[in-house]
């Protein structure tokens, strides 16, 4: 297995390794004794590297073809899930700006892939990037068809952190097994990790689940922008909220071989700004700007964001905090209150 160097990737590679075979939207072949070919004698994952790196080749033609018309008509064809809504949002944003976010950037190569044994459907397949042209950290790609007769689409990425730590983990034989939302044995459930992280974005050190969660650069990064924002809230006597909100169903899980798993759900946030003193509330960002355009501003703001956050859950016992290792995010929509 080729390594990353990367820390978050490197430990994320180990809990993706697998081995590859069988085909894109592959029907279960019944045997004589009315088992599956998918689960009798030895599971197999569903696609093989060649076939994931076409599904992914065409992904990518069709996003290129949006950025470069600035166009979303097409993604849906290609995206789906979260990653529909921050891109479709990327591009309206650069149809005022004129350029796409260069955090949209997917590289074309890949330095691992993990294709689940699971037979029947919805699929995904987790894949990670090599780091992008202007050294951006990698991605983490989740890829879901919904029924067999489905393209494989775009369901969310994440930008891997950089210096994150993970455990290692031993490399499974055959591919991994796609865990759900309601996974036991963990210091928590998927399910349950998305909620709490939630909790904690919204009530940072105050939240009753702090504790459970390692810190991250996400975390860093808000509460940095937060206190850029109250800063000139503040100065007019102003009030500012976040609520972080997981999206229903959203959310993807795959098994490791030391018994956690690996998560990326949607969380969204409304992030709400009043201003005092009869002022206007205003665009906190040239994203938030672009999506408002020639909006009536009013005393109060309300900017909708999603976000696509993975991380890892560990084993129940471990003694180990919950660790988000990537996420994406956009803003979708901006309006006067």
């Amino acid at each position: 297995m080729k390594r990353i160097r990367n820390a978050a990737a490197a430990a994320l590679a180990l809990v993706l390794s697998v081995s590859l075979a069988a085909c894109e939207g592959q029907v279960p072949q019944v045997t004589a004794d009315g088992t599956s070919s998918a689960t009798s004698a030895k599971a197999t994952p569903d696609l093989s590297e060649a076939q994931e790196k076409n599904i992914r080749k065409q992904i990518l033609i069709t996003l290129g073809a949006a950025n470069d018309a600035k166009d979303a008509s097409g993604l849906s064809a290609r995206m789906t899930g979260p990653q529909l809504a921050i891109h479709s949002a990327r591009i309206a944003i650069a149809q005022k700006t004129g350029s796409i976010s260069r955090y949209a950037t997917i590289p074309n190569d890949i330095v691992q892939t993990v294709i689940p044994t699971d037979s029947g459907w919805p699929r995904s397949v987790y894949s990670i990037t090599t780091t992008t042209d202007d050294q951006q950290s990698k991605r983490l790609l989740v890829l879901t068809q919904d029924s067999a007769r489905q393209n494989y689409k775009l369901w969310g990425v994440a930008r891997l952190f950089q210096g994150t730590k993970l455990p290692s983990f031993a490399v499974p034989d055959i591919g991994a097994k796609m865990g759900t939302a309601k996974d036991a044995g963990l210091v928590m459930t998927p399910e349950q990790a998305v909620e709490r992280y939630a909790d904690v974005l919204t009530n940072g050190a105050s939240s009753q689940f702090a504790s459970s969660f390692a810190d991250d650069e996400l975390r860093q990064t808000l509460a940095s922008t937060t206190e850029q924002v109250q800063q000139g809230i503040s100065s007019n006597k102003g009030t500012q909220q976040q609520v972080f909100t997981p999206a229903p169903g959203a959310i993807q899980v795959m098994r490791s071989s030391d018994g956690g798993d690996l998560v990326v759900a949607q969380i969204n946030l409304e992030w709400t700004r009043q201003a005092g003193e009869g002022r206007e509330s205003l665009p906190a960002n040239d994203q938030e700007n672009a999506l408002f355009g020639n909006a009536k501003a009013t005393s109060t703001l309300k900017a909708t964001y999603v976000f696509v956050v993975a991380m890892y859950v560990p084993e129940a016992n471990s003694g180990k905090q919950v660790t988000a290792v990537g996420a994406d995010r956009e803003v979708v929509k901006v309006e006067a209150k």
